[in-house]
């Protein structure tokens, strides 16, 4: 009897490693099939400037191609912007060659004729107090007349001086504090002009991608703020499937995995993708997602990007995701 259940268990033991092992190779043949939907990326598209639009060349559903011409903004002030910034720069820019050529040889040389006429009236001045001095012991000058042709001498001694600062001031030139001022200033209008011509490269809203329009949300004759939305541009690139993989699977589908993607609506048309993205955090499966787990188990998020988009994609479209069981 004993013999009989030890067979028996043992019997059982390997039914079950058996069943697991085989459980285990069954499922590991399986192929692997996931479900997500198309996401498209879009974006809104305004000016960075603000004025009155003149055109919007394209409507709603229009394919348009990078750095296509989508609409344009009044340029006429801007126009201005630019020509108000040309001429200060060119006034400071006038400004910084004087300061670097110094004052002109006509002011120096007025300098030095009035330097010599302050000396010639310095050596009058002078005669004139020695000769009053003279005659002040017998009698023919007064005290007073003396004291004012000292005054006199001291005054053109003092005119001689400030002659002489003037003349030295003008052959040295500019000081390096004024022509350093001077640079700054012409670094800051010419930085003007850059801005201002940036502004008036922004008039014209281009096409950052290949894409469709999705909305014309404004007309000629609007006044828009900068960054107003003018139209929505739905990206022909790039073009990601999201969809959603079991922990139990997740070792399956690990960045650059190859992949087939099958819409409904083409069931014999599969796109080719690559794995590009896998969340390093579980969350719970949204209610949009088709899974053959419970919906609120755990599961990680896939961008898979598709290397052959076609104009079938749409936006929200549900796919279905397998291995590529021929990866290029």
């Amino acid at each position: 009897m004993k013999k009989f259940l030890l067979i028996v268990i043992l019997l059982g033991v390997a039914a079950a490693a058996f069943w697991q092992f085989w459980g285990r190779f069954h499922q590991s043949d399986e192929v692997l099939k996931l479900y997500g939907n198309v996401d498209i990326r879009g974006v809104d598209l305004g000016f960075r400037v603000g004025g009155k639009v003149a055109q919007v060349l394209k409507d709603e559903g229009d394919v348009v191609k990078t750095g296509e011409l989508l609409a344009k903004i009044d340029r006429q002030p801007y126009e201005n912007e630019l020509t108000g910034a040309n001429a200060a720069l060119a006034v400071a820019e006038a400004d910084l060659k004087l300061k670097n050529n110094g004052y002109r040889m006509e002011d120096i040389q007025q300098a030095r004729a009035s330097l010599e006429e302050s000396r010639v009236f310095e050596k009058n001045a002078d005669r004139v107090r020695e000769r009053q001095a003279g005659l002040l012991g017998g009698g023919g000058v007064s005290k007073q007349d003396l004291e004012n042709a000292e005054s006199a001498l001291d005054e053109a001694r003092q005119r001689v001086k400030v002659a002489e600062a003037k003349l030295k001031q003008l052959e040295a030139g500019f000081r390096p504090e004024e022509i350093s001022a001077a640079i700054a200033k012409v670094a800051q209008e010419k930085a003007a002009c850059a801005t201002a011509m940036l502004h008036l490269e922004d008039t014209d809203l281009k096409a950052p991608s290949d894409g469709v329009v999705l909305t014309r949300a404004l007309e000629p004759g609007a006044i828009v703020q900068p960054g107003t939305t003018v139209l929505s541009l739905s990206l022909e690139r790039p073009v990601w499937v999201r969809a959603y993989v079991h922990e139990t699977e997740l070792g399956k589908v690990p960045p650059g995995t190859r992949v087939l993607l099958v819409t409904d609506g083409k069931p014999g048309h599969p796109f080719h993708g690559k794995v590009g993205f896998v969340s390093p955090r579980a969350e719970f499966t949204p209610k949009s997602v088709e899974t053959t787990e419970l919906r609120t188990s755990l599961v990680y998020r896939l961008r898979i990007v598709v290397e052959d988009p076609d104009s079938s994609l749409r936006q929200g479209m549900p796919v279905t995701v397998s291995l590529n069981p021929n990866p290029r």
